[in-house]
Order: C-alpha cells, then structure tokens, then sequence
C-alpha cells in the first residue's frame, strides 16, 4: 500500500512515515472504497483485504478546510441517480464528479459526493440528471451534507432508520 500527498504543484510525496499501521503493515488487499464514514466532513478509505477483517483508515487530519458533500435522488432517473454529473463552483475553482456505482474490486464508494472547498463558505451547485435534466442551486452554506432530488430541489436529509 502507498499513501501520496497532493503537493497542489502537480506534484506527490509518498507519505511512508506519518501514514500509520493501516498502510506500513502487509496486507494482502483486494479493493478499496472512499466515503465519509464517520460523517465527520473529511474521506475516509475502506480496504477490503483476503482471508481478515477490512482495514478502515480514518482521516483525523486537524485544520482541515470547508467542504460540502451532495446526496443526490433521481424521480425520472433512476433512484440512486447513477450517472449524474454534478458541479461546484466556488471561489475561483470549479470541481466536477459523477455518481457511479462502483469503486473496485469487492467495494464501492460512498454514493455522497464529497467536495473540499478550501477557505470557501459557500458554493454554486450544477447537476445535470441521467434524464436530462439540468439544475442549478445557488449560495449553499459549506460544511453540510445537502440532498438533491430530481425536479423537486433541496429536500431534508434522511437519518438510517430500520423501517
């Protein structure tokens, strides 16, 4: 397993000595997935690993910028909006990313669509639907989880609930 830092250059270091035992150990690792798992704001990596539980690595790092995660559900698209692309215009940057349903072998990704927004406190948010249809959400607050559904708008955000 490596680990890389994003130098914002263009440019990676590998990360050998502050990347933890969940990296420095051997592990024979078959797929791995990112997402927010502890709905903290910041992604976390899942790995799937042979013959032993899944390795989770937090990412705890303090200091960290804003951020802005979307959960999109499609009406006339299919429900999980697989395929939408969805855009976030901030500040001076804008960045792009599609919902997809797989990630690697054995893993998929967070269906949340994370966002790191730096010192921004609010965004523009563009989504074009698998059906065609094209949105555009204006001035949302950084730091949120914020649901999308198709033709309707923003809709509150649904807790996990056994029924």
């Amino acid at each position: 397993r490596a680990v890389f830092r994003n130098l914002g250059n263009r440019t990676f270091e590998e990360l050998i000595e502050g990347a933890g035992p969940g990296v420095a150990a051997a592990h024979c690792s078959r797929g791995c997935a990112l997402g927010d798992f502890d709905n903290d704001g910041d992604v976390d990596i899942l790995i799937v690993n042979l013959n032993e539980p899944p390795s989770l690595l937090r990412n705890d790092v303090s200091g960290k910028g804003n951020w802005i995660k979307v959960r999109l559900e499609g009406v006339k698209s299919n429900r999980a909006a697989i395929g939408a692309r969805v855009l976030v215009h901030y500040g001076a940057g804008t960045q792009a990313q599609a919902v997809l349903s797989q990630s690697s072998f054995y893993s998929c990704n967070d269906p949340r669509l994370h966002f790191g927004l730096g010192a921004s406190t609010a965004v523009d948010i563009d989504v074009c639907w698998p059906s065609g249809l094209r949105e555009t959400f204006k001035r949302i607050p950084a730091n949120q989880l914020i649901t999308l559904k198709e033709g309707v708008g923003r809709v509150p955000n649904r807790g996990w609930s056994r029924t």
